[in-house]
């Protein structure tokens, strides 16, 4: 059997490529895979079948998600051999799974950049001012909040679900939800919690 060297070079070349790319998106990426499915004609006119990726650590503009699985199909892309530099020509739909633990969770919602959204579920959700804590426990959401007296700990249990391709949050016992913003091009599928992290499985048009 003969070996197609040259393609296995190019596909190295444009994996290394897409993950400088997201490396300079992200603050943090602890570790990446990345396989192409395409044949070297294919990568040299830049017409991608197949992008399977799995990411993990990864911090993006103090997002924290433990795991992102992405699949994309038909990518076309500019790719200069020489700089092992690329850029994406269309738009193109990626499929992804994320996985979020307690701690990327507490993380998120502790952090300058995003702690309003963990005031609002604190306000609207458990009638506290201030987000304190999130615990992932059973298969269960278990968010805490505070008022002026930090000693006061309001505790309230949650259910996290998608409806119209949103994310929600659901008092148990009041039955008041909100719904967590996220960009309008994300459409969300279904969300489990499973080994006490959620998993959001989602799809969203990409075009960088």
């Amino acid at each position: 059997m003969v070996v197609d060297n040259r393609n296995s070079f190019l596909s190295i070349l444009l994996q290394k490529a897409i993950e400088i790319l997201l490396r300079k998106e992200c603050r943090n990426i602890n570790s990446i895979k990345i396989n192409i499915i395409a044949s070297s004609k294919e990568i040299l006119k830049g017409n991608i079948k197949k992008i399977h990726l799995l990411a993990k650590g990864i911090n993006y503009k103090d997002l924290i998600f433990d795991e992102i699985e992405l699949k994309a199909k038909e990518v076309n892309l500019s790719f200069k051999l020489k700089r092992a530099e690329l850029l994406f020509k269309n738009e193109f739909i990626a499929n992804f799974k994320i996985q979020l633990s307690q701690n990327s969770l507490k993380t998120i919602l502790l952090s300058k950049s995003w702690n309003w959204i963990g005031t609002m579920i604190s306000n609207e959700l458990l009638n506290s001012k201030l987000f304190k804590d999130i615990k992932i426990l059973n298969d269960k959401i278990q968010i805490a909040g505070v008022n002026n007296n930090q000693d006061e700990i309001n505790l309230e249990e949650v259910n996290i679900l998608s409806k119209n391709g949103k994310i929600y949050l659901e008092n148990i016992i009041s039955n008041k939800s909100i719904s967590i913003p996220i960009e309008d091009k994300v459409f969300i599928e279904k969300i489990n919690i499973h080994e006490n992290s959620i998993f959001i499985y989602a799809y969203s048009s990409i075009n960088i």
